[in-house]
């Protein structure tokens, strides 16, 4: 969801524009990316990671 169309029930202008205290904090909430501050990169990374690892443990353990 974007901010673009959304108008603000405070000042009753565009989100977008941050007019006012509460359309420049909702820009902002909207604006986040990610999962606890993290990039959607940073997160598939280390999803990658923790797949090869489980790999690996499963590989040595099979020997």
């Amino acid at each position: 969801m974007s901010c673009e169309h959304l108008v603000c029930a405070q000042c009753a202008h565009p989100v977008i524009e941050g007019r006012c205290p509460l359309c420049r904090a909702n820009r902002e909430r909207m604006h986040q990316h990610g999962f606890a501050g993290l990039s959607p990169a940073l997160i598939a990374l280390l999803l990658i990671v923790v797949l090869v690892a489980t790999l690996a443990v499963e590989h040595l353990s099979g020997l």
